[in-house]
């Protein structure tokens, strides 16, 4: 893949030292230059429980909504000597933009229509079309969770995820639509992607059976620097893996 699909930051981003985080949106981080307890907003609602450990490094953009309560929003955790994503909203631009100039070599038959397409009972993330006016949908998952090179999906037990699962299991089968998953792996040290049986058996399942189903599973990891977000390489989606 020789184009390149980048998405950069609006500012320079600030490190902090991560606190505690008091709820599921917000975090409270130290800043060294203010000397203050900073209230810093969380796009990802992810349990990232092995990842916000006390006195860890989080990078933060400032918020450019004067009215908004938090001055601040997390982009980064450096786990490891390692950045991983904890901003969904950066990676989902990157899926767009990736979408829209036809670079993922799998899809590259489709177009982009829409995002945020509604069928069914869900709304789901990307419509995309070929030039035979066969339709896919796309559902994306952002993946935080890793451990030994395997990139795990979900890190905490997620119902709606499931459902999402099962739904395109079932749309799959009645062959109106295609359908495929494609799991954007927040980090640079995975080489293949499976569902953490441990934490959500249900969704490990599910996701099982959308394989045999014939749900396209695709993955692409990330490239993460201090200026921006960069599509990485495809790497395999294993949902059969059995992690020892």
């Amino acid at each position: 893949m020789s184009e390149k699909v980048f998405v950069g930051f609006p500012a320079e981003l600030t490190k902090m030292t991560f606190v505690e985080r008091p709820n599921r949106f917000i975090l409270h981080c130290y800043h060294e230059e203010t000397e203050q307890i900073e209230r810093v907003h969380l796009a990802d609602p992810g349990r990232l429980i092995e990842l916000l450990i006390e006195g860890v490094t989080i990078y933060v953009l400032p918020s450019t909504n004067p009215n908004r309560k938090t001055k601040w929003t997390a982009v980064y955790v450096e786990f490891n000597d390692l950045l991983v994503s904890i901003n969904t909203t950066y990676p989902n631009k990157l899926v767009e933009l990736m979408l829209k100039t036809a670079i993922i070599e799998e899809l590259a038959p489709y177009q982009w229509v829409k995002s945020e397409y509604t069928y069914g009972n869900s709304r789901w993330d990307f419509l995309l079309e070929d030039k035979e006016k066969n339709q896919l949908l796309l559902e994306v998952k952002s993946v935080t969770l890793a451990s030994n090179g395997i990139g795990m999906f979900p890190d905490a037990v997620t119902k709606r995820g499931s459902k999402h699962v099962q739904e395109l299991t079932v749309i799959a089968k009645e062959g109106t639509y295609k359908t495929a998953i494609l799991f954007v792996v927040q980090r640079e040290d995975v080489e293949i992607v499976t569902g953490a049986a441990e934490i959500d058996p249900v969704f490990a399942k599910n996701l099982e059976e959308a394989a045999k189903a014939g749900v396209q599973l695709l993955s692409y990891t990330c490239v993460l620097t201090e200026h921006g977000i960069e599509l990485g390489n495809a790497i395999p989606v294993d949902p059969f893996l059995k992690i020892q």
